[in-house]
């Protein structure tokens, strides 16, 4: 698995929606302007994000369901 470059992808975007969660969860915690400017552009970009790491595991599992 390991070796299946696609299992790295899923990794790194999955890393990915979890650091735009943080930043999100950051910016809501300490408030300010900042959040005002942002909150909603950091949402869209993890729901980005997210639908791109889901497509990902989804091809990876179906690839490792036919023996790929």
């Amino acid at each position: 698995m390991a070796n299946d470059p696609l299992f790295w992808l899923v990794a790194v975007a999955v890393l990915l929606v979890l650091g735009i969660l943080l930043l999100g969860i950051g910016s809501f915690g300490k408030g300010g302007d900042f959040y005002r400017k942002n909150a909603n552009k950091i949402m869209r970009w993890r729901i980005g994000a997210q639908f791109v790491a889901v497509i990902l595991i989804v091809l990876f599992v179906y690839r490792r369901g036919q023996g790929g």
